[in-house]
């Protein structure tokens, strides 16, 4: 099968051959909580026999200073060869400009593994204290690709622009075709969920382009009769999680609205720290925590890992099916369980969590759980389930 976008021949295998898993530490707490993510994968590998392999390339601030540019191409041609991608956070906010080498890797990878879709779970837990009013349980569904994201929506440089030192313009990129795939991956979603579907938009102001967006989700609708739909104003909806997220299931969301309502979903679940994503696309996977790279922290073995190792194991559930190994499906289920056991208990939790476990300390508490777990109904935040 050739990836008609990139000219590329994805990497295809039977069912129990090796994984080949691309780690990019990137910057800040990046490189202590990809270590954690591998060891907690290496403990899985060795319970279920995986067949796991890792390799690495550099991105960020070492990569700016050792080839000049903090995604160097060499970096993209061994994701396309791989299953999968490990991500850690970036500074990106803090790199030069683009022509003096500073690329967003993450915007990078979306770009070119065309991973339109980035799944976002957001769930209260009973051992940790969360702002929410009431207990809820959703997946935001975001557009990955285009939308008002400066980086995404020209094929050839920024979507932002100044004509003039006081005048500064940007575009917005909505497409039939980005819409109907982000609104087929929400249903499908949903089917295997509660099945209601929440649409967000700004249609009452952005008329041609969330109006487009809304046409599409909702031409989309009427080839799932047996999922609820319903849309939102963004605004609104803002308000609506903060009051009662407990009523919605799947929401799909253009780029930026859904970048902000996870973040707001995840905090209003306990925190930033435990919100895992996953961006997919029809080839390729990239497991990517919601949060940033929390500089002033890095190197202090503070950093909780949860998130990342969260996102890992729904990269796992998505490799499962696609190669259909209930082994992956397994290792996915272990490490959540894992997971959710170490911050059940106060004692095994991060200073963020009300804890005192630093990084190593915790992801060996949740490795320990991975080897003694049995088969057992873990918390399912996947994009596959």
């Amino acid at each position: 099968m050739t990836d008609q976008k990139n000219g590329s021949t994805p990497r295809t295998a039977a069912p129990n051959s090796v994984l080949k898993l691309l780690i990019l530490e990137g910057d800040g707490i990046g490189p202590e909580i990809t270590r954690a993510t591998v060891e907690v994968l290496t403990a899985a590998d060795a319970l279920l026999g995986l067949g796991l392999g890792f390799e690495q390339a550099i991105i960020g601030f070492d990569a700016l200073k050792a080839e000049g540019t903090t995604f160097p191409p060499r970096t993209l041609d061994m994701a396309k060869t791989c299953d999968g991608v490990i991500l850690g956070p970036v500074s990106h906010n803090e790199y030069p400009a683009i022509a003096k080498g500073g690329l967003n890797p993450s915007g990078e990878l979306r770009k070119h593994l065309d991973l339109y879709a980035n799944i976002r779970p957001a769930f209260t837990r009973d051992a940790v204290p969360y702002p929410s009013r009431v207990p809820f349980d959703l997946v935001i569904v975001r557009e990955n690709t285009e939308g008002f994201y400066a980086d995404r929506s020209m094929f050839a440089g920024p979507g932002e622009f100044m004509p003039t030192p006081d005048l500064a313009l940007a575009t917005r990129k909505v497409t039939r075709a980005a819409s109907e795939r982000i609104a087929e991956e929400a249903f499908r979603l949903a089917r295997l969920r509660r099945n209601k579907v929440t649409a967000v938009h700004k249609a009452n102001v952005l008329r041609i382009s969330d109006g487009l967006f809304l046409g599409v989700v909702r031409e989309v609708a009427q080839r799932y009769p047996g999922v609820a739909y319903e849309e939102q104003l963004v605004d609104a909806m803002a308000a609506l999680l903060v009051r009662d997220a407990s009523q919605f299931d799947v929401i799909v969301a253009t780029n930026m609205f859904g970048d902000i309502l996870s973040d707001e979903a995840s905090e209003l679940a306990g925190s930033l720290g435990l919100g895992a994503s996953l961006n997919l696309g029809k080839d390729y996977a990239v497991a990517q925590a919601q949060h940033g790279s929390a500089p002033s922290i890095a190197g202090k073995d503070m950093a909780n890992p949860y998130a990342l190792i969260a996102s890992a194991a729904m990269m796992l559930d998505w490799l499962g099916i696609r190669r259909e190994c209930a082994d992956l499906l397994q290792a996915g289920k272990h490490i959540r369980l894992a997971l959710d056991r170490a911050i059940d208990d106060p004692q095994t939790r991060t200073p963020d969590l009300g804890g005192t476990l630093g990084t190593r300390a915790f992801t060996q508490a949740v490795i320990e759980n991975v080897r003694s777990s049995q088969p057992a109904k873990a918390k399912v935040a996947s994009a596959a389930q």
